[in-house]
């Protein structure tokens, strides 16, 4: 819930700006965006402007996209998993001998 304060420097921050950027998003992406910064109770344009900002005083990008796992990548994790219950796969190792030991078997 916004309070009158930040409601003052949202419309501080917006009065004060006098560059316009033009970005293609595709549609969906847009949307998910403003009922994200609209449950925040901001505009879409303002979370943008508040996440340059922060790349500008940080001086760096970070991004997160998480990729979706293809059938290969799923089949081995559960063929690790099934090793793992049953006992099949190697137990941690307390040191690297112990972890060379094992491979030497």
């Amino acid at each position: 819930m916004l309070t009158v304060i930040d409601k003052y420097i949202t419309m501080y921050i917006l009065c004060s700006m006098n560059t316009v950027i033009s970005v293609k998003v595709d549609k969906d992406i847009k949307e998910a965006a403003q009922e994200v910064a609209k449950s925040m109770g901001l505009t879409l344009s303002t979370l943008i402007n508040s996440y340059l900002r922060q790349v500008t005083v940080e001086r760096r990008v970070e991004l997160y996209a998480p990729e979706p796992m293809t059938p290969k990548l799923e089949e081995l994790v559960a063929e690790v998993e099934t090793e793992l219950a049953t006992g099949k796969a190697s137990a941690p190792f307390a040191s690297a001998k112990d972890f060379i030991a094992d491979l030497e078997k």
